[in-house]
């Protein structure tokens, strides 16, 4: 009998390039073979790569490997979309970082897309009601990659945290599709309230490195948030801000501004 996933893998275009680029990888250089084998060439497919790279990346003296994995896996049968997210975000990654060459490297090598699939995991455990469970994946994440997403906080699809340094985003966040950020963003609260209490992040929309989102403010569709800026009050959509405190400066220059990835302000704002 046919292997459940194997029709599945044949008609995947995201896992196939994956595993050519994994080929050559190993072909290019040699060193790195057991890396790539264990890591993308001995699953059958993205499902199973995905929760191997997560377990190696969360698992510790307190949580094994094989118990990691064994979560993911029950997170990922249990929802799909979780899956779905991942190639989104895989191919977000891909077309908007010119560092970013392969579809291979995120699942190898960044630390953004990394935290955002161990994330989802936590949001879905969450969802679940294990709560510690998920404060525990939580905990690592922020151990290991230095990126602090409360499992509570909603992210869409197709997001990317670019070098993801020192990113936080609040219990009561919501992020919507298409977003990207760069590192040190903060999309955080202002006061001790339990309540919604944290931003509301519209699609498209663009955030440049350093800047602090605060409060329960909705940030409009396919906007642009100047690195270093503070923003405090809701930004209507396809607008730039810039400043501390964040002000109108312009339209958002484009379409779409996290496709774009254009922080330059233009001959129009100030």
């Amino acid at each position: 009998m046919a292997h459940p996933h194997s029709k599945l893998a044949s008609v995947d275009p995201v896992w196939d390039q994956i595993k050519r680029d994994a080929q050559q990888a190993v072909t290019d250089e040699p060193l790195i073979g057991g890396f790539v084998h264990a890591t993308i060439l001995h699953h059958p497919t993205i499902e199973k790569a995905l929760s191997y790279r997560v377990a190696a990346k969360l698992s510790s003296n307190e949580m094994s490997m094989m118990v990691v994995r064994e979560v993911v896996e029950q997170a990922y049968l249990e929802d799909p979309g979780l899956v779905e997210a991942a190639r989104a975000d895989l191919v977000a990654i891909f077309e908007r970082d010119p560092a970013c060459h392969r579809l291979l490297q995120p699942i190898l090598y960044f630390k953004g897309f990394q935290a955002v699939q161990a994330y989802r995991v936590g949001h879905h455990l969450w969802m679940q009601g294990k709560r510690d469970l998920a404060y525990f994946f939580q905990m690592r994440v922020s151990e290991i990659f230095g990126v602090d997403i409360h499992p509570a906080a909603k992210l869409g699809k197709g997001i990317m945290i670019d070098h993801a340094h020192s990113i936080v985003i609040g219990e009561t966040a919501v992020v919507g599709d298409n977003v990207s950020m760069l590192h040190s963003v903060t999309l955080g609260g202002t006061g001790k309230e339990e309540e919604d209490r944290h931003p509301k992040i519209g699609d498209g929309v663009l955030i440049g490195a350093g800047a602090k989102v605060l409060g329960n403010i909705t940030i409009g569709h396919c906007s642009r948030i100047a690195a270093g800026s503070v923003v405090l009050e809701a930004v209507p959509a396809c607008k730039t801000v810039a400043g501390i405190p964040a002000r109108i400066v312009g339209e958002a220059g484009c379409d779409q501004p996290s496709i774009s990835m254009n922080h330059m302000l233009g001959p129009w704002e100030e």
